[in-house]
């Protein structure tokens, strides 16, 4: 056998002189840690699982149609401030947690970050990271620890209804106060509207006529008036000189040889007030001279007098001539020359422009009187025109605010209706529950654990007395601490005896360990039944 072994063993049997010593350090500890175990305070857990989904199918339905809310932050927003200031003390006091008692406002301080400390609000994502096609939504766990199990559960029953009611009640507030808060600025903004118009209104009564027109303002309206004169005029000026050409060509050469022609007609008779015109009298006369000097000479007195008259009739015909190419109307008539188609057609060209110069000065001289109207109000003109450009500005950008606000009015209302049909859902996924044993602490293990502590702590203790009061138990011992050799040993007597004596004392202290053994079974069994060193659970404990 090794020295070292033999050296363990010589301090084992040392040490087993004070077994009795280990056994009641082993017992007294254990006891006094089982008692603490006792006394500590179960804690109690709850939990509870709320699923939000905020993309309905209200979402994309009446996306553009409502006013655009961040309903992830407000969640957020309500689950923060469930836990801190005002909300969180009433959540206590609602629960039992802060009794009412409590008036010193550093206790209620503590108590209150106790307790905030004690409840784990959390989020999570409930789609799968990265698959686009799992489910929109936001899972929020609720847990939280308390000594009283009915407590912890009221705690969460409570914190969801009050997450679940102010989310719901957060939106339909701001939307309400959104709707007064834009029904204040309409009726602002409506009376601004009013007042621009009226003031509008007034101000076009009172400059009739000086206004902008839809042609633009005073100076566009002055420029379009003499740009339209001078076209008049232009238009009037080609016209008097068309009617110039029409008279000549009235007066040519072209327009009167042909009179006669039409005007003569069978039997002699024209059709110019019953009687041959000079024209178709000289043809008459030339085709009865003609006829004469088949049968006569020149001298034959008919001859010489129906010359004489085919003389007379021509000369009459250049003067006739003449008259008409000075615009004679005597003239015209005597001739037959309105008969000619030709004098006709450029006759009726005539008239027609005529007819358009008429038009055409008439036209000049009103916008002759428009243009001489425009420059007499060129002094106040302008001012008229900037004052209506100012108020019109004004009248504009009050009916655009208007109109924008009224439309913003129109989403609001249809976002608090939204909420009310349900844009967001609420799906309790678990609802508030704990465990019949508490979580906290674990009291099996804690008094198993003491009692194999209390036994290592009873076993040091044994070794820590022989080693203040060691004894030599061998004969290697004695050698190895007097440096001489041992030349024999003298046993004792009865050695029988002695064995006997020395079972006992293995089965006695064996018995004391099972006695501990026992103690720890029942203490178990006490624990699992609800024995416990302290009263019911208070606000104090909540601290703890």
């Amino acid at each position: 056998m090794s020295p070292a072994l033999i050296q363990a063993f010589d301090e084992i049997r040392s040490a087993w002189r004070f077994r009795w010593h280990a056994v009641a350090v082993a017992g007294a500890l254990a006891l006094a840690g089982w008692a603490v175990v006792f006394w500590l305070p179960d804690r109690f857990e709850a939990d509870a699982r709320v699923f939000v989904d905020t993309s309905t199918a209200l979402k994309p339905a009446l996306k553009g149609l409502t006013a655009e809310q961040d309903v992830d932050a407000q969640i957020n927003y309500v689950r923060q401030s469930l836990l801190a200031g005002t909300p969180l003390e009433r959540l206590a006091v609602t629960t039992g947690v802060l009794p009412a008692s409590v008036s010193d406002p550093a206790q209620r301080d503590t108590i209150l970050t106790q307790f905030s400390d004690r409840i784990d609000f959390s989020v999570a994502s409930a789609g799968t990271e990265g698959d686009p096609r799992s489910t929109a939504g936001t899972i929020y766990s609720i847990d939280y620890t308390d000594p009283s199990r009915a407590r912890a559960l009221r705690v969460v029953k409570t914190l969801l209804d009050e997450f679940v009611t102010q989310t719901l009640g957060g939106k339909r507030a701001g939307a309400q106060h959104a709707q007064s808060f834009l029904q204040t600025q309409i009726q602002y903004y409506g009376a601004r509207l009013s007042a621009a118009e009226d003031r509008l209104a007034a101000f076009k009564k009172q400059n009739v006529g000086l206004l902008p027109s839809d042609q633009g303002g005073f100076f566009a309206q002055l420029q379009t008036e003499t740009d339209a004169a001078k076209k008049v005029e232009t238009d009037l000026a080609i016209a008097l000189s068309q009617r110039e050409e029409l008279t000549r060509q009235l007066h040519s050469d072209a327009a009167i040889s042909g009179v006669g022609v039409v005007g003569s007609m069978p039997g002699g008779q024209g059709v110019a007030g019953g009687g041959l015109d000079t024209f178709s009298q000289i043809a008459e006369t030339q085709a009865k001279l003609d006829l004469l000097l088949q049968k006569y000479t020149n001298k034959y007195p008919d001859v010489i007098a129906t010359r004489a008259a085919l003389a007379q009739l021509k000369a009459r015909r250049a003067r006739e001539l003449a008259s008409l190419r000075s615009g004679n109307p005597s003239a015209i008539a005597d001739s037959g020359v309105g008969n000619s188609p030709v004098y006709q057609s450029i006759e009726l060209q005539r008239n027609t422009v005529d007819v358009q110069i008429a038009a055409l000065r008439r036209e000049v001289a009103e916008h002759r009187v428009t243009v001489a109207q425009l420059r007499r109000q060129l002094n106040i003109a302008p001012q008229v025109d900037a004052q209506y450009q100012q108020l019109t500005r004004d009248f504009k950008a009050n009916q655009t605010e208007y109109n924008a606000l009224l439309k913003s009015y129109q989403k609001a209302r249809l976002g608090e209706q939204a909420d009310t049909a349900g844009s967001v859902r609420f799906q309790v996924v678990e609802p508030p529950g704990s465990l019949p044993l508490p979580v906290w602490p674990k009291r099996t293990l804690l008094l198993g654990v003491i009692w194999l502590a209390a036994l290592a702590a009873g076993a040091m203790a044994a070794y820590g007395l022989q080693r203040l009061r060691p004894v030599v138990a061998t004969l290697s011992s004695v050698a190895a601490l007097t440096a001489y050799p041992v030349l024999g040993a003298v046993s004792g007597g009865y050695p029988s005896r002695g064995h006997v004596l020395a079972r006992r004392h293995v089965v006695r202290f064996c018995a004391a360990v099972g006695v501990l053994l026992i103690a720890l079974i029942a203490a178990i069994v006490l624990s699992d039944v609800g024995v416990r060193f302290h009263s019911a659970p208070s606000h104090a404990e909540v601290s703890t």
